[in-house]
């Protein structure tokens, strides 16, 4: 994009230039234009040759700060794999400055929120914080740009090694099908090529690898040079240049950083690879080469995967799914850097031979190559991108992180707006030519992912093996003659800087209308951007359903999102995308959530798309069946998945046989099977009542434009449900552990807790959460930084309250190393003991009144968070008072009164200790706790109890 600087932009480069000593250079100031989908900003680059790119947005009192690296696992070498996101990890672990373990802390005592990430082609690590707290964010930041290296040392490097590791198996081996990405890179790419190992790493290389090789790698690449920092928000230039000059005007460039060999890449003949996997669904994966991202072609590919397996109107959704051949089946490409994707996955029935999956996708693309793409599909696709875009600059870390990437990637941080006049002006043609180009004819990966002991359902015998990785393959030329040198400054770096007062906050403007029918809306204006955010909440969840029809809710939810008396489900889902609208069902344990997303022009219409699908379904028998088949396989395949596994049994054991609620929300494969079409519409008609529900709107639209337009909520005829009482019963003896296996489980999954509470805004269940706070509930919580950052045991460990309308529980819970189970579950019971008998301290006090209290400022950004604050409100019959409530709780809360609560609330000699895992590795260690440890089966049901001498599974022993 060629900058044009008007007279106004040169006063300010000016003014800024002599403002920063002439240091700073404005590169392009860039301003929205009326109707245009672009975000304004300033770019300026420093003498070191950091890029900074301010987006000015004083909607909120928030700032959003990102530093993009320009690395990822694309630079690492040969039997090297894993560094960019291995150094992701070490760059939380303090530096000369900022203290161990403080980055997160400091952060969170700001009331912020932070992470990084990690991809082929960058790092990077953002904070959104309160904007008086912007200096902080970027003293953080520029401290562990320039002064990491001496604090990286050999315990911090072992246990971030473990904790990737841990990471590795929880994500990766310890998951159904968690293994196709890595397998599908090795077998795309050449020998070499960077795109062929995960980002994540092998575990050799993790083993292979010392702290001065992770050392060489940050010298190498995280330089100035090569690194874009951007501030969002509430900020202005003249603000955050000095800041920016102060903290990382001083920071040294690395070695030049030069473009790597884009595009061009094919496979020579179609190449059969395969595996075995603990799943129940076989599935299919076939993978083309595409174009990098920012190609000519990229919008065009874009558009061919989503008419061939975007939607219910893709030539894969009426192959695969419509005749219930296939739960999953969808086509998307995949742009990185250098290269691309195009990626076609199915996820079958089981017992499905994966060869007659791969014979229909090819007739698929034959059929497709004889049709094209039509108009109004492709005006169609357009509309769908364009909302999407929207959508995405709802908040000011969307509109930061989208400006990051740009100019990462592409030099441009407005590169979206190149993006989208390539997309209007796309023609069928283009689509087709694409096709030919990439598609048609050309040889790819296919990928079988077969359960474990069925390999006759491979689509094909394996024709091809990756060369094993030879790490003397590497010749580390990069890595030759680093020096690292500190950055010399004129103030003192220790002092963190002192923040400005705390911004003001004020609950949104509120309106209300309660219905006759009795349903209450509560709605906010709000004009960022030019849509609508409707939420109606309609209890008939899972816990009215009857325990022999668990999943009942489930199945209503998904055929109301299917065919209506006037329109086909393809038909209905083409109209809300041509409006560029979602209206997605979503069932829950209490009530059904009916979420509407559209743009405010487009309100009307999407209306009455709700309306039909509300009240107007057509409860088709062969979508019953589809749906009823679709939720038994899901239920199968859920079977397989520790985290499950270890959900269902601990919600079994908390609220006992009796309730509704020790089923799962899904149902089970029984419960599923006996519900029949009659059922349905059964229940529907009872549950499906405006009497109990709620509706709130956030968006560009105010109440008397609003209510006009929903008569159809206000004709609803109500049944006047009545809510189920709350059953629960917490009568749990002592604490005893739960041992359910998984054979082969890299992990184990651990859930310990108890009933609890239900919600409250400001009595015990508020105050709870404050407890709880330094305890598991913040990263640098006492049991996270054991099991996590101490031990590197674990990729993450939390505890917390679930309470709602109605009972819920205390679990502090995590997925541990198989061999540490025992010793995790000793460390969660320690870490909650000590802090029932040592209490908090006035210093953890601080910090959580200071964290809680600031992180108020990020709670009413985005239209869906401020959806969620208004349905609190409508759900517990709160005023906006509530807030000011909640603050002066936790301004004046004490010492004593955390310590008591925890006192009452953690009852340890009465907890379910539920552990998923391994039994050959795991059964003796938990048997050696001194607890009853009894077995469980993979639907957590205990022992007969008929039988009278039914011992646990493990004796008693003291340790």
């Amino acid at each position: 994009m060629k900058s044009k600087f008007s007279s106004i932009a040169l006063a300010l480069a000016l003014s800024i230039g002599n403002m920063a000593n002439a240091q700073t250079k404005l590169l392009e100031k860039v301003e929205k234009k009326e109707g245009e989908i672009a975000i304004p900003y300033e770019k300026y680059v420093l003498p070191n040759g950091l890029t900074l790119v301010i987006h000015e947005d004083h909607s909120d009192p928030i700032c959003y700060v990102d530093v993009t690296y320009h690395v990822g696992s694309a630079r690492e070498e040969i039997g090297r794999s894993g560094f960019a996101h291995f150094f992701e990890h070490m760059m939380f672990q303090g530096s000369d400055h900022v203290g161990d373990d403080q980055h997160f802390k400091i952060v969170s005592a700001a009331g912020g929120t932070l992470n990084g990430t990690t991809n082929t082609d960058r790092t990077n690590y953002f904070e959104t914080l309160p904007s008086n707290q912007l200096e902080v964010a970027l003293w953080l930041e520029a401290d562990r740009m320039g002064f990491l290296l001496d604090a990286v040392t050999q315990k911090k490097f072992e246990i971030q090694r473990a904790t990737v590791k841990n990471e590795r198996g929880q994500n990766y081996d310890n998951r159904p099908y968690g293994l196709v990405y890595e397998k599908v890179g090795r077998a795309l790419y050449p020998y070499g090529h960077p795109y062929s190992w995960s980002t994540i790493g092998d575990l050799a290389d993790l083993d292979r690898v010392n702290v001065d090789d992770l050392k060489s790698f940050f010298m190498r690449w995280y330089g100035t040079n090569n690194a874009t920092v951007t501030v969002a928000g509430d900020v202005t230039p003249a603000q955050v240049i000095p800041l920016v000059e102060k903290y990382f005007g001083s920071i040294n460039k690395c070695p030049e950083v030069k473009p790597q060999a884009k595009d061009g890449l094919m496979v020579d003949a179609d190449r059969y690879i395969s595996y075995e996997d603990n799943v129940k669904q076989p599935m299919l994966n076939m993978v083309w080469h595409s174009v990098s991202s920012g190609h000519p072609d990229e919008a065009a590919v874009d558009a061919f995967s989503y008419v061939f397996g975007g939607d219910k109107s893709s030539s894969m959704y009426q192959s695969f799914i419509k005749t219930q051949k296939a739960t999953e089946a969808e086509c998307s490409q995949n742009n990185r850097e250098l290269a691309g994707m195009i990626w076609a996955e199915v996820k079958a029935m089981p017992n499905t031979n994966l060869a007659e999956i791969e014979k229909q996708i090819r007739a698929d693309l034959a059929a497709f190559e004889k049709t094209g793409i039509t108009e109004a599909q492709l005006n169609q696709y357009k509309n769908f991108v364009e909302s999407q875009l929207i959508q995405s600059l709802a908040t000011v870390q969307g509109k930061g992180a989208q400006l990051a990437a740009n100019q990462t990637f592409y030099g441009n941080p407005n590169h979206t707006k190149d993006y989208l006049a390539n997309l209007r002006k796309l023609t069928t043609a283009d689509v087709m030519r694409a096709y030919n180009t990439y598609i048609k004819d050309k040889h790819c990966v296919i990928l079988s992912v077969v359960p474990k002991g069925k390999p006759e359902l491979k689509a094909h015998e394996d024709n091809f093996t990756p060369k094993a990785t030879n790490p003397a393959d590497a010749d580390h030329k990069e890595y030759q003659g680093l020096t690292y040198v500190k950055a010399k400054d004129n103030f003192d770096r220790s002092k963190q800087p002192t923040p400005g007062p705390n911004p003001k906050l004020t609950v949104p403007t509120l309106y209300n209308e309660n219905f006759a029918n009795g349903l209450k809306l509560m709605g906010t204006v709000s004009n960022e951007i030019p849509t609508v955010n409707i939420q109606i909440a309609i209890p008939c969840g899972h816990r009215f359903e009857d325990k022999s029809k668990a999943g009942i809710a489930n199945i209503v939810a998904a055929m109301l999102d299917e065919a209506t008396e006037k329109y086909s489900s393809e038909a209905i889902s083409d109209e809300l995308t041509k409006l560029g609208s979602s209206i997605d069902i979503i069932p829950g344990s209490y009530e059904m959530l009916i979420n509407v997303s559209t743009l405010s022009k487009n309100l009307e219409p999407t209306l009455k798309l709700l309306e039909e699908k509300m009240f107007h379904s057509k409860f088709d028998k062969d979508d019953f069946d589809r749906i009823k088949n679709d939720q038994i396989q899901t239920i199968n395949d859920q079977s397989t998945k520790p985290t499950v596994i270890a959900n269902n049994a601990y919600n079994k054991l908390l609220y006992g046989e009796n309730s509704i609620m020790s089923l799962p929300q899904i149902g089970t494969s029984k419960t599923v099977e006996s519900i029949t079409l009659d059922d349905v519409k059964a229940y529907f008609k009872k549950y499906f009542s405006p009497n109990l529900a709620t509706a709130v709107v956030v968006g560009d639209v105010n109440k008397d434009a609003l209510l006009p337009k929903l008569g159809f909520l206000k004709s609803w005829t109500s049944t006047n449900v009545v809510a189920p009482k709350d059953e629960a019963k917490n009568n749990i003896d002592k604490t005893k552990i739960y041992l359910v296996n998984k054979d082969k489980a890299a992990q184990s999954e651990i859930r310990i807790g108890y009933l609890a509470m239900p919600y409250d805004a400001t009595g015990d269940y508020f105050k709870s959460g404050i407890m709880n706070f330094m305890l598991g509930g913040a990263f640098n919580s006492h049991i996270n930084m054991n099991l996590r950052e101490d031990k590197g045991w674990t990729y993450g460990a939390r505890s917390g309250f679930q309470g709602s309308k109605y009972i819920g529980p205390f679990t502090a819970a995590a997925g541990v190393k198989a061999d540490k189970s025992d010793s995790s579950v000793v460390e969660f019971i320690k870490e909650m003991r000590d802090y029932v008998n040592q209490g908090i301290t006035e210093e953890e006090l601080a910090f959580t009144k200071s964290s809680m209290s600031q992180s108020e400022a990020l709670k009413y950004e985005s239209p869906f968070a401020k959806a969620a604050f208004l349905k609190r409100m409508l759900d517990y019959n709160l005023k906006p008072e509530f807030v000011e409530k909640q603050a002066e709780i936790l301004k004046n809360i004490t010492k004593q009164e955390i310590d008591k609560l925890a006192n009452d609330k953690l009852s340890l000699d009465k907890m379910i200790i539920t552990v998923c895992g391994d039994k050959e590795k795991i059964a003796e260690g938990l048997s050696k706790l001194g607890y009853e440890v009894i077995e469980l089966d993979a639907e957590g049901n205990k022992p007969d109890a008929s039988k009278p001498n039914n011992p646990p599974l493990y004796p008693t022993e003291k340790k």
